[in-house]
């Protein structure tokens, strides 16, 4: 039962009632209703100051005329107060609606079709080639996989991209440094930390010898034009690096539709600069080709410098019109920190002014930048911190607390497995994706408090009351048993699971579904300490059986669709 469209449909009948109709649809209304901060005040509440115009009355009229207007067997009351209608749904009723429902829909809980014959793009991690995955592709990566997720769940056709960084100067420097410094036998055995270490001492060396610079745009210039010798070593570095980088995908259980990266749109960018030649957009200025956006508060767009070479904003024009052609997309995102948020902006208003109606489809997901202890992280002066090392010491501290508090568990390592990397993830996501993170390792390790660990013990709790219990002999349950206020609080949180998950979508935003978890976890566990589950009474202790099978799953589906595991022991 869809409660707030039930009371949507019942002030739309009593409005037929009390004054004969009024120009508001169930929908509009059920848009309205608000969740009062305090049950006291109802489960529902609806502002009759929306009414006050379409019926030229009071709210406080309305209100009273419409509160003796209801009646529904699943109400409890209805009041009246200061031109609010409050609804109390009955407890019983509410409980049993909501539980049997999840039980009935399982992992599919709050699912729709809304999204059924609709594509979304998702171009998020985009890691760099020649470098080590690090913890500042952390939440581009989560961020992505969890709307990637989030997408499907509403019956989307979601497209994960990971749009590698593979072209620009740095890698003619790679070669460079390898061609001076580095050997095949030695790179092939240290694999991306070997070539990691050469482009640090480029960088070191290039300042006090800027000719390494030259030679480095040199090395460039030869994967542009093809040079064999070049193409090869480019695209060696290229294996090796993803080699790596689906190590660290595989621990974290993220996989990618396609690897088309910036190299991918080399041969796909002169027909958008011939058709912004064509379009009049194209303005040369001091030898550079550049779209002039001063009209739109924005400095010029940079297609072409003066020497002819591209860009990232030419390459992401060719990708975008690659993309619309070949997915036919609804809805384009780009998962990319905050500071690139012009390129953004002048990508979008250049696909607009090119006359693409579907540049209102591309959305631009900002997250905050990571620090490590306070301090920016930069491979080229060799600050930086890997993933891999992260989630391998998460792993390790999760194991050592299982060694001490549960020695006898079985799986350890499997466990210790999604505990420690399940802590990471979980940290990344629990706040809004717009705030900066800075990474400590005790801050990402804690395993106290609001975090993925906290919530995971719940689930298993959960579990491990359902083992124990094992059959409840099939007694009907005494959904009477759950009006208790601690009953309610959770019965409540699992019902507005479907509409935070749909808001997550909407706002792009993955948070919402993360604190979700911790709020449904502290509420079952003050359930669980005020109410004990295997009474005597049959028919209560199968209610409360069923509700902590509903928590079980609605946690367990929560967890999965942010990226994290659910142990059912720990």
């Amino acid at each position: 039962m869809d409660f707030k469209a039930a009371v949507a449909n019942e002030i739309i009948s009593a409005l037929d009632a009390a004054f004969g109709g009024a120009a508001i649809t169930a929908e509009e209304i059920a848009a309205a209703l608000e969740i009062p901060p305090d049950t006291a005040m109802g489960d529902y509440a609806f502002p009759c100051f929306k009414l006050a115009k379409l019926l030229r009355k009071s709210p406080m009229m309305i209100a009273d005329q419409l509160s003796g207007a209801i009646r529904a067997d699943f109400l409890s009351k209805v009041e009246a107060v200061k031109g609010y209608l409050n609804f109390f749904i009955d407890r019983a009723t509410y409980a049993e609606k909501v539980i049997t429902r999840v039980l009935e829909e399982g992992d599919r809980y709050g699912a729709d079709d809304s999204g059924a014959g609709k594509t979304v793009v998702l171009d998020y991690s985009s890691i760099n080639i020649a470098k080590r995955f690090h913890i500042g592709h952390l939440s581009t990566t989560m961020i992505g996989n969890a709307l990637y997720r989030l997408h499907r769940f509403f019956g989307w056709n979601a497209v994960g991209v990971n749009h590698l960084g593979d072209w620009g100067t740095q890698f003619g420097k790679m070669i460079a440094a390898y061609k001076r410094w580095g050997d095949h036998d030695t790179v092939a055995a240290g694999g991306v930390d070997e070539m990691v270490k050469l482009y640090v001492r480029f960088n070191q060396e290039a300042k006090d010898n800027p000719a390494l610079d030259d030679e480095g745009r040199m090395w460039f210039k030869k994967i542009e034009d093809g040079d064999p010798e070049a193409l090869e070593i480019f695209n060696w570095f290229k294996s090796v690096t993803l080699k790596d980088a689906e190590r660290v995908y595989d621990m974290l259980g993220v996989k990618f539709d396609s690897y088309a990266g910036e190299s991918f749109y080399n041969d796909k960018m002169q027909p958008v600069i011939d058709e912004l030649k064509q379009k009049g957009l194209l303005i040369e200025d001091k030898g550079a080709q550049i779209v002039d956006l001063q009209d739109y508060g924005m400095p010029p767009a940079l297609i072409l410098r003066s020497d002819g070479a591209t860009l990232y904003i030419t390459r992401d024009l060719a990708a975008a019109k690659y993309r619309k052609d070949t997915y036919n997309f609804d809805k384009s995102l780009y998962v990319v920190a905050y500071q690139q948020d012009l390129h953004f902006r002048q990508l979008f208003k250049v696909l607009e002014l090119m006359g693409y109606e579907w540049y209102k489809d591309c959305e631009h997901v900002a997250f905050g930048m990571v620090s490590f202890g306070g301090e920016s992280l930069s491979t080229r002066e060799g600050r930086v911190v890997y993933l891999d090392e992260l989630l391998t010491q998460a792993i390790e501290k999760a194991r050592a607390i299982i060694d001490e508090k549960s020695p006898d568990l079985e799986d350890k390592d499997e466990v210790a497995r999604q505990v420690g990397i399940g802590a990471v993830v979980f940290f990344d996501l629990y706040n809004n994706r717009i705030k900066d993170i800075d990474f400590t390792w005790e801050r990402a390790l804690n395993f106290d408090g609001e975090t993925g660990p906290y919530v995971q013990y719940t689930h298993a709790r959960a579990c491990s009351v359902l083992r124990k219990a094992g059959e409840t002999g099939g007694a009907k349950p005494d959904f009477a048993a759950l009006s208790d206020p601690f009953s309610q609080d959770v019965v409540r949180l699992i019902e507005q699971f479907p509409d935070i998950c749909k808001s997550a979508v909407n706002r792009s935003e993955p948070s919402m579904v993360t604190r979700f978890c911790v709020d449904l976890a502290q509420a079952f566990n003050k359930f669980y300490y005020e109410n004990k589950v295997m009474v005597d009474d049959p028919g209560v202790r199968a209610a409360r059986l069923q509700l902590t099978d509903a928590v079980r799953r609605v946690l367990k589906l929560a967890l999965y669709l942010i990226g994290v595991e659910a142990p059912a022991r720990m």
